[in-house]
């Protein structure tokens, strides 16, 4: 089973329009990180990744440690293998979208399913919430007449 996060769209509330970002290892980033950042239109990463892959093989040239410069592109393009789907859902957030939740399920189409009945739940109204300070028409009126205790009754020494 995977797991999806569901994301809605920052105006408008249409189920068409939600994205649904499946958390896993995506192999496409590891294998052509920039590419697969730039596709998923996250231009900084994708520029980013591409400038600290190029210092890294340059350094590595320069250095004589042609592998350390391998071996360090290597780690950028697995960080973006295991964190690309982050990176979109991160990318979503500051482009205005919301969480809706998440989805677990075996596919794309059955993630579709679950989040449409979950959400038909939730048109239902919630069961009341209890009240945790009475209600002030049900509180007891006012006594009038005599006292007992330290008070001063009007009329009275």
């Amino acid at each position: 089973m995977a797991i999806y996060v569901v994301m809605e769209p920052p105006a408008g509330n249409k189920a068409e329009d939600l994205r649904f970002v499946r958390d896993s290892f995506t192999w496409l980033g590891f294998l052509v990180a920039p590419l697969w950042l730039a596709w998923n239109r996250l231009w900084i990463e994708a520029a980013l990744t591409f400038v600290v892959m190029a210092i890294l093989s340059v350094v590595g040239e320069r250095l004589g440690l042609e592998w350390a410069g391998s071996m360090l592109s290597l780690l950028v393009s697995l960080y973006v293998g295991f964190e690309g789907q982050g990176l979109r859902v991160a990318a979503l957030r500051r482009r205005g979208w919301r969480e809706w939740g998440v989805v677990e399920a075996g596919n794309l189409g059955d993630a579709e399913m679950r989040q449409a009945l979950e959400a038909g739940d939730d048109d239902e109204e919630p069961a009341a919430m209890p009240r945790i300070v009475p209600d002030a028409s049900l509180a007891r009126p006012p006594q009038t007449g005599m006292a007992l205790g330290l008070t001063h009754t009007p009329g009275r020494p």
